[in-house]
């Protein structure tokens, strides 16, 4: 619940950024016509989420005759979720990861690398398995769409500032813009805000992996195997570098683009160790032995 709560405070204040941001630069209809833009090219994104980025890692379906213990545990996970089972697919990559993808519990995927098939023994998949579940019933690919089309419309109206700077937008005597107050002000706004609004929506990414973690470990039952599962992915992904999409990096369970530290504030992820001392917590609420 917790997560949830800060996924809407921080969803608020991004809007909130938005809102002043297009009525103080752009205005009513400037700050409308940002929004509009960055809506319709988020939603295709969302509604073809799955077919772009399967694509992309060159993934394919597994049937259920070459893989019918992993089906089964996928139809295990996602009925103790209570969502259609998602189709399966594996992607051609040696790094230990997996994701899921699609616009909703009716039409997604799960991605598992062959990497990550090596490494982890059968509880440990499952624990990954119900985290990429966990994101599919939270619909965590439609909170990021709503998350990137409200960053990617204040991105627009700062750059519609940003030119109208260089080109001397509002240089007649009736406005302040000749004041290099105000000029210094636009630029620190040029600057600073979509700073801001990349920081807010690195933490509603973050939120809802650690929802994910939380949910996926009651959808398994075993919040240990998770965690165990989560180290050994991060000491591979340390090792084996793999070709990932910055824009697609926030979907897989591990982000080899992340940083530690202050670094964190920019990441689409917990740091890991973070993320395993939560689950160890959980397992000690489910009363299992830590």
């Amino acid at each position: 619940m917790r997560y949830m709560i800060r996924t809407a405070l921080l969803l608020g204040l991004l809007t909130g950024i938005l809102l002043f941001l297009g009525n103080a630069i752009a205005g009513k209809t400037g700050m409308l016509i940002a929004f509009i833009i960055a809506a319709v090219m988020n939603f295709l994104s969302y509604w073809f989420s799955d077919k772009i980025v399967l694509s992309m890692y060159g993934a394919r379906e597994i049937s259920y005759e070459e893989a019918p213990w992993l089906h089964r545990m996928v139809e295990e996970l996602s009925r103790r979720a209570n969502i259609p089972k998602p189709r399966i697919y594996l992607v051609p990559m040696e790094q230990p990861n997996a994701f899921a993808t699609g616009r909703g519990p009716g039409h997604a995927a799960v991605a598992v690398t062959r990497g990550i098939l090596d490494i982890l023994d059968e509880e440990e998949l499952k624990g990954v398995l119900a985290h990429e579940i966990a994101h599919i019933k939270n619909r965590d690919v439609l909170i990021a769409s709503i998350a990137a089309t409200i960053a990617g419309a204040i991105s627009m109206i700062v750059n519609w500032l940003q030119w109208a700077l260089i080109f001397g937008w509002g240089r007649g005597e009736e406005n302040n813009n000749n004041n290099p107050l105000a000029i210094l002000g636009s630029i620190l706004l040029i600057i600073v805000t979509p700073i801001i609004a990349a920081i807010i929506q690195m933490a509603i990414s973050r939120s809802r992996e650690y929802l994910a973690d939380e949910t996926g470990a009651y959808i398994c039952g075993c919040p240990l195997a998770l965690a165990r599962a989560l180290e050994k992915i991060h000491n591979y992904v340390m090792q084996v570098p793999a070709k990932v999409n910055e824009g697609t990096a926030h979907l897989f369970i591990e982000n080899p683009l992340k940083g530690e530290g202050i670094w964190e504030l920019f990441s689409t992820h917990p740091s890991t160790e973070k993320r395993i001392k939560r689950l160890m917590e959980i397992a000690e609420r489910m009363g299992q032995r830590v």
